[in-house]
């Protein structure tokens, strides 16, 4: 069986009129408020830790993040049992390719929602293995013996670019206007073991607060709260979600 200790906080920051992440643990939906709780499966289930990123600067980007971890939740629950890395692998990229069409669908029905779009990362897992997601510049981090360490790879320009500080432009997200969306999945398994913790976080959190404070933290034990209110103390000048997994 596997544990983990779980905190995930959302809150809008100190700048921002509204919160456009949407975190997804389990079966709780999170924004603008906290939750604590342990969770557990075993080899033959699925779980899913997930938060999603509104993009700045277009409409309804709160919409966007909710519609797609509303939707991923559904479909990951409805995956069929028994797929391989490679069948998972594909699956995942056929609810991508589903999910884009949905969301320029309801822009073209609305113009409200014209252009709406989220970024998304992801914590899986599914009959025994685990594997990791992402679509834009939300991160995921493992701390392994004391060290923090950035799981997924931005998909921004500062990384296409080769430069260490962040950008705010992002080269791939779920809607948006995004016609050529892509999403990492990679079985990460291996990565996983009994006393390691797992952040994922928007870019509210690593705009303001460096890894090397983050990791600090984390060896003290705090939560995503402490983690969010680190950002905000920092300026907040974004929307802050954090979601923080200890594996027993």
């Amino acid at each position: 069986m596997y544990i983990f200790d779980t905190t995930a906080c959302s809150r809008v920051g100190c700048i921002r009129d509204n919160n456009e992440d949407m975190i997804l643990v389990g079966d709780h939906f999170v924004r603008d408020n906290e939750l604590e709780t342990t969770v557990s499966f075993n080899e033959s289930d699925r779980f899913l830790f997930a938060l999603a990123d509104g993009m700045g600067g277009h409409n309804c980007g709160e919409v966007a993040s909710s519609d797609v971890v509303h939707n991923l939740q559904f479909y990951y629950n409805d995956i069929p049992t028994g797929l391989s890395i490679s069948d998972f692998n594909e699956s995942i990229h056929g609810w991508l390719k589903s999910m884009n069409i949905i969301i320029d669908s309801k822009g073209r029905a609305d113009r409200q929602f014209k252009n709406m779009g989220t970024t998304l990362v992801a914590l899986a897992f599914y009959e025994g293995n685990f594997y990791w997601l992402n679509c834009g510049d939300s991160r995921l981090y493992r701390l392994h013996e004391g060290k923090l360490i950035q799981m997924t790879t931005d998909h921004s320009l500062s990384n296409l670019m080769g430069t260490k500080e962040h950008s705010n432009i992002i080269t791939n997200c779920i809607g948006g206007g995004c016609t050529t969306s892509y999403i990492d999945v990679v079985q990460c398994t291996n990565e996983v073991e009994s006393g390691d913790t797992f952040m994922l976080c928007s870019d509210g959190l690593t705009d303001m607060v460096d890894d090397s404070v983050i990791e600090n933290m984390l060896n003290q034990g705090m939560n995503a709260k402490d983690l969010s209110l680190a950002a905000e103390a920092a300026g907040g000048v974004d929307n802050i979600s954090v979601i923080v997994c200890r594996m027993k």
